[in-house]
């Protein structure tokens, strides 16, 4: 099971992760008395540059937000030391003092493969609490799908091969790097180097060895014996600190080496010759992981080219998504209660126009694989699987944190699902998205309503 509490501030100090203009937003509400629900949908509105597709995730850092969102006394007390909020009413902060989620939460499951200007989730709550959530539940949304998503794409370039999430190092902070270890395991990978992470998330733990303990030695040979020593019952020797050949010969000749890497060099070359040498000295079912600033690219050219590395360790570019290292999630309102009906919001801006009302995906699976999406209103049926389901009702969980190992298996199965053209590294055809004809009408009659 995982402890989620490790994944986000705990208890009562998560309130305060968000931004000030949330708060001045709540206050001004506040003040004109508009405590009505409102309906926002979180959304994509474009991939990053060569992505065909998005894994979803991070719902589950946003459901154990929702549940605990509480302001405590000291957060309160700063709130009122800001010169944006110093001069509002004593009512005002006695309502932060009593808020908490109320609201509803539809989303698609973590590990659904999703795509532009379809709902990830959805939130109805008092518009207060609905407009206070945005930066957190966008946080926790864009950075995990962003990187669940890479994963998918080297665990995809690499064929059944298993990769892992060596990246903790060169992760944008300690906490980045744990919920990228989730992320990463989510879309394919098989472990993670990052002991916390693979504790806490129950997922498995993975690691060789670095250079410098066979610096610390006088000869890489007795550094090769004394370390197989110590893990008898099969270790991986990092042979390329000195002369990457020389070190896969010193290697086979150590009796319970699993498996030799590679992190630096012409990997295509290496690979096939320390190969050779391995199955020349009867150490044929040695493997050879291969690391080293590798990306899906760099996989797939490998692949591609007849290199015989049997596992992957990636770290920079896929804990931080190195070639698109932000994903432009956003968190509109599309639909209001005034005067105890609902009715319809969008925007018009240039480039920026959203369609109105609550919002279903619908996908059509034909034969294998997915043949498109329709985004619809919430209220009409339409052909295909919808995608968004209850989440939380009145502010409660509805059903216990997923299984990771499900989650992994949902989005290996969305994703293999999808046409091949749509999964290519290099330039994806683009999947069909549709909007139907209800949601056209409605968004051409509000436009109409103001002219």
């Amino acid at each position: 099971m995982v402890n989620t509490k490790s994944l986000v501030p705990d208890g009562l100090e998560q309130a305060l992760v968000t931004d000030l203009y949330q708060l001045t937003m709540a206050a001004a509400y506040h003040r004109h008395a508009m405590s009505g629900r409102a309906s926002f949908e979180l959304f994509v509105r474009r991939l990053p540059a060569r992505r065909g597709f998005l894994v979803a995730a991070g719902l589950e850092q946003a459901v154990h937000y929702l549940e605990h969102l509480r302001f405590a006394p000291r957060d309160l007390d700063y709130l009122r030391s800001l010169p944006g909020l110093r001069s509002q009413p004593a009512a005002f902060f006695d309502a932060l003092a009593s808020l908490k989620f109320t609201g509803d939460l539809e989303a698609v499951p973590e590990g659904t493969a999703v795509f532009p200007n379809e709902p990830i989730l959805r939130v109805t709550a008092p518009l207060i609490e609905a407009q206070i959530v945005e930066t957190f539940l966008l946080a926790a949304v864009n950075f995990q799908t962003l990187i669940a998503t890479k994963a998918a794409r080297v665990a995809g370039a690499a064929q059944g091969r298993p990769c892992y999430d060596f990246g903790l190092r060169r992760a944008h902070g300690p906490g980045a790097g744990h919920l990228a270890a989730r992320a990463s395991f989510i879309g394919g990978c098989a472990g993670t180097s990052n002991v916390w992470a693979a504790r806490e998330l129950g997922i498995p733990c993975v690691g060789t060895m670095a250079h410098a303990w066979v610096m610390a030695h006088a000869e890489e040979a007795e550094a090769f014996r004394r370390f197989a020593a110590v893990f008898p019952d099969g270790t991986t020797l990092l042979i390329d600190t000195y002369d990457t050949l020389a070190g896969a010969r010193l290697a086979a000749a150590i009796p319970g080496v699993a498996a030799v890497r590679l992190d630096s060099g012409d990997l295509l070359a290496l690979s096939k010759e320390v190969r050779r040498i391995l199955d020349a000295a009867g150490a044929r079912p040695v493997k050879i992981v291969a690391s080293g600033d590798l990306n899906e690219y760099k996989i797939a050219s490998l692949l591609a080219a007849g290199a015989p590395i049997d596992a992957f360790g990636v770290g920079t570019e896929l804990v931080t998504s190195a070639d698109a290292p932000a994903l432009g999630g956003v968190y509109k309102l599309v639909a209001q209660e005034v005067g105890g009906q609902w009715v319809d919001r969008a925007k018009d801006s240039p480039d920026k126009a959203t369609y109105p009302g609550r919002k279903q995906v619908y996908r059509r699976f034909d034969g294998g694989s997915y043949r498109g999406d329709t985004i619809g209103s919430a209220e009409e049926s339409l052909p295909g699987e919808a995608l968004l389901a209850p989440v939380m009702r009145g502010g409660r969980r509805l059903c216990d944190p997923p299984d990771l190992r499900a989650v992994q298996e949902r989005a290996r199965q969305d994703v293999s699902r999808l046409p091949s053209g749509v999964r290519s590294t290099g330039e994806p055809v683009k999947y069909p998205v549709a909007f139907s004809e209800t949601l056209d009408a409605r968004r051409r009659a509000l436009k109409a309503g103001r002219a």
